[in-house]
């Protein structure tokens, strides 16, 4: 059992190209740090598992949207 969990705070949420991004920001050695979980159809991931700034974090979120969507043909 883990003592302290990690939960997810989640920062901003937004849909893009039928994917719903969640911004999720976090401390790490007195750093904030920024992921992004991508919730989909068929199921959810964690796009960026880690970016320095919200701004980078949601382009990398985006670009792992669109990159997933273009093998898909679509």
């Amino acid at each position: 059992m883990i003592a302290d969990p990690d939960y997810p705070k989640i920062i901003l949420s937004f849909a893009y190209r039928g994917y719903l991004i969640e911004l999720d920001r976090n401390m790490e050695q007195g750093q904030e740090i920024y992921s992004v979980w991508v919730d989909y159809a068929q199921g959810c991931a964690v796009a960026v598992p880690c970016a320095l700034t919200p701004k980078e974090a949601i382009r990398k979120a985006k670009r792992w949207v669109d990159n997933r969507l273009d093998r898909r043909g679509i």
